[in-house]
């Protein structure tokens, strides 16, 4: 079957968490910005993370997409496990944000962002094993350095924030730290993608 679903409801979907995790935000109590800050300060800034989280992997499903011709019900179903993932997103947002970055909360935002890596890397798989190793994906792909660092760094935030001062709130910082340094990085354009998808652009 042909992608125009797949791809339709994928976008529906990360266009609802994104719309329930701005819902999720505090009105200030007052009209300065002190008021806002105090109210709704830490979580503008969760939101703006998880924000781009969402962005980054719906530009990624997007680019990825139009190397893919056709979808297998693997494909669909495996795309379905990173929609479930991504879709956990408002909730872990929303308690690190009630909790002021309290441990647990980060540490679960962390394991979100694990898992969501995880589904990504296993829909960009079984692609790549449905249309063969010369597949225009996997010739994208490459050695894909920023998927094999990504996951590495999410267990790195997770186990700082659970084994370093745990009274305190180092352990937190460094995996909010690793958290903010992803996301940096996959901001960053990825061109290899784009270029294969000009080499193989065909008119609709």
């Amino acid at each position: 079957m042909r992608t125009t679903r797949l791809e339709a409801f994928s976008d529906g979907v990360l266009a609802i968490i994104i719309t329930i995790m701005v819902l999720e935000l505090k009105v200030p109590d007052g009209h300065r910005l002190p008021d806002l800050i105090h109210t709704s300060g830490v979580g503008l800034l969760t939101y703006l993370l998880s924000f781009v989280y969402v962005g980054i992997y719906w530009n990624n499903h997007h680019h990825m997409f139009h190397l893919v011709r056709r979808v297998t019900g693997g494909v669909l179903w495996v795309n379905l496990a990173l929609l479930f993932c991504l879709s956990l997103f408002p909730f872990t947002t929303a308690w690190m944000d009630d909790s002021r970055f309290a441990r647990t909360p980060v540490v679960l935002y962390g394991l979100n962002l694990l898992i969501a890596a995880i589904a990504y890397f296993g829909l960009q798989t079984v692609i790549i094993r449905q249309q063969g190793p010369e597949s225009p994906l996997r010739q994208a792909v490459g050695k894909d350095v920023k998927g094999k660092v990504s996951p590495v760094l999410y267990l790195a935030g997770i186990l700082g924030a659970l084994a370093i001062d745990r009274s305190g709130h180092a352990g937190v910082s460094i995996a909010l730290a690793c958290f903010v340094c992803v996301a940096i990085m996959w901001i960053i354009p990825d061109r290899r993608i784009d270029r294969v998808v000009r080499q193989h652009e065909t008119p609709d």
